[in-house]
Parts: structure tokens; C-alpha cells; sequence
């Protein structure tokens, strides 16, 4: 290779990570005093930086993309990790780099672990309600952080698709008599976007008022394609805007598809920039008809 074409092909090889190296960021946690009911362990430490652990303290870090790329959307990411741990880089990091690119605010969750060791936690209650609250702090963030309040869609891979679907559709609603104010706030998010989901958490059926939703997974994945279907059915139900790429091959945890076999797993965030086009998420005024 000239050494020309040479120095060009490792330039584009880092640059997406150059870029997202160089936005800011900023980590918060989900209530200043610590989880409800938990609060004597928020000072507890957690394990591991590429998969995390032993999360007390729920949190969120929030990832600024480029000022003058910066379009208002935002989205809140659930990593996955079957509630043992988090796959904070491939299903948290990179995706977040992801849309950093495409000018969207990108906040990553790191939720309460109901399988971890000894963990106290439940899935269904305390997971949920970190997944709600995030959605409810970033909302309560929005002028400050110059993001379009009804533009924070909800993300989230395997195990984090599980907390995706229990936050997105049920409880979602504002508590107008709760003492903290980020409490009042809704937590529904604008859409969804659902990469490989567990089959926690998938409703009997989907209300008519429910996110619009991008669904994706491998058919070979015997965990977690049946979710995408049942939501895919659920959904064409109701009536409410769906979309889902189940590919024959890629079986599970492909994460953003970076380092996939098949060139249709490669391809997939291309489809779902697609979809964010089309439902025009990237401007003040998302609808799909």
C-alpha cells in the first residue's frame, strides 16, 4: 500500500474513536444520596472498567457529541451483561460513540445487577427504576444539556433490552405529588431501540400510544429473536410505527456489528440511521407517518 493510502486508511481507522475521545462527557448518579432504600452502600466501589459489577450506585454518563454537529436528539443506552455485569464498552461506549457521529447526545446507564453476587436487587423493580429515573434526570437536564426533551429515545442490548421494554412501557407516567421534581417529570421515551432483547419484560400487548421502535437480532439467536418477533406482532397489532431486521446469520451479542463476520451484521447501524432519518428524530419535529 503507498504510503500515502497508508497513512490515510489509519487516520479513518481511529478517527470515530479520535472524535469521541475528544467530546465531553460527565457522569451523574441517579440520586445524589444514593438508590432508595440503598443508600448505606453508594460509597461501594464498583468492579472492572469493560464489564462492570457491583453497581450500588446507579448512574449515568452522559456523552456530549461535537457542538457543531450537535442536533438536540438524545438517547439513554441500556448495556447488556444477563444482569451479572455490564458490556459498558462494545454495548455502551460504542454505541455512544455511534451517535456522538451522528450529532446525538448519548447517555449510558449503568443499572442496579439483580444477578450479580449476593446482589439484593430484583430486575423488574429496581433495574426498571433505574432505567426510569435516567430518563427522567436526562429530561430534567434538557436546557442545560440543549437537548430536545421530546427527542430522548431509550436503548438497550440483551439483558439491557429486558429493562428497555419494563421502562417503556408501563410506569412511565410523571408523579405530579413526588417531593423530588425530577419525579415529576415523564419517562417515556420517544422510541425505542431494541438489539437482541431477552425475553423479560415483552408485554401480552402493545398500547396504542406506545414509542414507535426499531428491532433487531440474528434468527440463529434461540434466546433472543422470539422477543423481536412477539414485539414485532404485538406491535403491527396496535397499529403503532415498528421496524425489525432479523438476519439469518450473527446469532448474539454482534454489539454495533464492528467486528461481525457477516456483512449484513456489519451494515446494521446503517439501518437504523436510516430509520432515524426517516422518523426525522434529528429534527425538532419527529413523526413517522
Amino acid at each position: 500500500m503507498p504510503a500515502k493510502l497508508k497513512t490515510c486508511f489509519f487516520i479513518g481507522l481511529f478517527l470515530p474513536q479520535f472524535l469521541f475521545a475528544q467530546s465531553d462527557s460527565l457522569t451523574l448518579h441517579l440520586w445524589p444520596q444514593g438508590a432508595p432504600g440503598f443508600e448505606a452502600r453508594a460509597n461501594e466501589p464498583e468492579k472492572g472498567d469493560v464489564y462492570i459489577s457491583n453497581i450500588h450506585n446507579p448512574s449515568i454518563t452522559v456523552y456530549f457529541p461535537p457542538k457543531e454537529k450537535a442536533n438536540g436528539a438524545a438517547v439513554v443506552i441500556c448495556p447488556g451483561g444477563g444482569h451479572h455485569m455490564l458490556v459498558i464498552n462494545s454495548e455502551g461506549r460504542d454505541p455512544a460513540r455511534y451517535f456522538n457521529n451522528l450529532g446525538v447526545t448519548a447517555i449510558v446507564l449503568k443499572y442496579r445487577l439483580a444477578r450479580d453476587t449476593n446482589s439484593p436487587y430484583q430486575i423488574a423493580v429496581h433495574a426498571k427504576q433505574d432505567a426510569l429515573r435516567a430518563m427522567r434526570l436526562v429530561r430534567s437536564k434538557a436546557a442545560q444539556w440543549h437537548i430536545d426533551p421530546n427527542r430522548i429515545g431509550l436503548m438497550g442490548f440483551s439483558a439491557g433490552g429486558e429493562v428497555t421494554n419494563m421502562a417503556a412501557f408501563q410506569d412511565y407516567q410523571s408523579q405530579p405529588a413526588a417531593t423530588d421534581p425530577v419525579d415529576r417529570l415523564p419517562a417515556k421515551p420517544a422510541f425505542i431501540i431494541l438489539v437482541y432483547p431477552g425475553p423479560l419484560g415483552v408485554p401480552d400487548s402493545i398500547p396504542p400510544d406506545a414509542p414507535p421502535a426499531f428491532l433487531v437480532a440474528a434468527n440463529e439467536d434461540v434466546c433472543c429473536s422470539p422477543p423481536i418477533i412477539q414485539l414485532l406482532l404485538a406491535y403491527r397489532k396496535a397499529g403503532v410505527p415498528v421496524e425489525a431486521h432479523v438476519y439469518a446469520k450473527g446469532n448474539h451479542a454482534f454489539n454495533m456489528g464492528y467486528h461481525a463476520v457477516f456483512q449484513s451484521i456489519r451494515a446494521w447501524p446503517q439501518r437504523l440511521t436510516d430509520w432515524l432519518t426517516d422518523y426525522h428524530f434529528f429534527t425538532s419535529a419527529p413523526s413517522i407517518k
